[in-house]
C-alpha cells in the first residue's frame, strides 16, 4: 500500500494556517497543518509523500532551513514557499535548492492550488520513477555473481563464444546463464536487457 499523499502546510500564523487548511481540503486534497517547521520535521521520513507549502520567514527554523533539513532526511518533497512580502534573494535561493514555486501570501487561492497540483504531479512522477528503479534493482539483485559476470559481458556486446573464452566456461553454460538472467530480470532480448541494466545503474552502483 502506498503512503498517504498529503499537503503539508507550515506557518506560524495560526489564523492564516487554518484558512489555508480549509482551502486545501475544499479542493479535495489531504492537508496536514503545522505551526512550526520542527513539528513537520518530527514526522517526515524518506517514505513521506506529498508536497510542502511553507512560510519563508518563521521563528526558529525558517522555510529555507526546512528545505535543507528535509533534503538531509531524505524526504523528497516538492516545496512551495509563501511570503508576506517580496524577497528576491530568498526566492532565488529557494528555487536553486529545488522549490517548485514562490508566492506571496496575497496571491489568489486558485494560483496557490494550481502550484500545489503541479507539485503533487511532480512528486507522483518522481515516486513512480523511484518505485520502478527499486523494482529493477531488486530483480538484478537476484543474480548470482557468475550471472553478473555474464551480464556485464552481454551488455558490452560480446558473443557467447567470446564470453565463454573470457570466463573459462562452455558456450552451453553461457547460454544457460543468459536464460537465467533474462528470466530473473523479465526481458526477452539482449537489447531490452542492456537498456534495463543501464536504467537500473547496475554496474555504476556496484563500482561506486
Amino acid at each position: 500500500m502506498s503512503p498517504v499523499v498529503s499537503v503539508y502546510l507550515v506557518d506560524d500564523d495560526r489564523d492564516f494556517l487554518n484558512a489555508l487548511e480549509r482551502v486545501v481540503r475544499a479542493a479535495g486534497l489531504e492537508p496536514q497543518a503545522f505551526t512550526s517547521a520542527d513539528e513537520l520535521l518530527q514526522l517526515v521520513s524518506p517514505q513521506t509523500r506529498g508536497c510542502v507549502v511553507t512560510d519563508l520567514s518563521m521563528p526558529g527554523t525558517n522555510g529555507l532551513q526546512l528545505q535543507t533539513a528535509l533534503a538531509e532526511r531524505g524526504a523528497i518533497l516538492p516545496i512551495i514557499f509563501l511570503t508576506g512580502y517580496g524577497s528576491i534573494p530568498g526566492s532565488v535561493q529557494a528555487m536553486r535548492a529545488g522549490a517548485v514555486d514562490f508566492l506571496e501570501k496575497t496571491a489568489p487561492y486558485e494560483e496557490l492550488l494550481a502550484a500545489i497540483r503541479r507539485a503533487l504531479a511532480s512528486e507522483d512522477a518522481a515516486y513512480n520513477a523511484r518505485c520502478r528503479l527499486d523494482e529493477l534493482q531488486r530483480r538484478f539483485a537476484t543474480l548470482t555473481p557468475r550471472e553478473r559476470e555474464v551480464l556485464e559481458q552481454v551488455v558490452s556486446g560480446r558473443m557467447n563464444k567470446q564470453i565463454a573464452a573470457s570466463l573459462g566456461i562452455s558456450e552451453r553454460t553461457v547460454k544457460l546463464h543468459r536464460t537465467a538472467i533474462t528470466t530473473k530480470v523479465g526481458v526477452h532480448s539482449s537489447a531490452q536487457l542492456a537498456l534495463l541494466t543501464l536504467e537500473a545503474r547496475v554496474f555504476q552502483v556496484t563500482r561506486d
